[in-house]
């Protein structure tokens, strides 16, 4: 289950302030919602991508003791 800060709280801050888990809690739950969503939910899923773009995407390229290959976002 998702611990974290609603939609309403990040909605007031930049997608580069967002966390890892934040991004893809809230990307996957749009993307599964997509063809429901209104113009506004359409451009935040958009601005979400694009922030996962630009930070190079939420999977690390390897694991370590501590974290696997991909972010769990439960």
């Amino acid at each position: 289950m998702y611990v974290g800060r609603n939609l309403s709280a990040l909605s007031m801050e930049p997608k580069s302030s967002w966390r890892d888990k934040e991004l893809g809690y809230f990307h996957y739950a749009l993307s599964q919602s997509a063809p429901y969503l209104n113009a506004e939910g359409v451009t935040m899923l958009r601005e979400i991508n694009e922030e996962i773009k630009h930070r190079g995407g939420l999977e690390h390229p390897e694991a370590t003791w501590t974290s696997g290959t991909h972010t769990v976002t439960d």
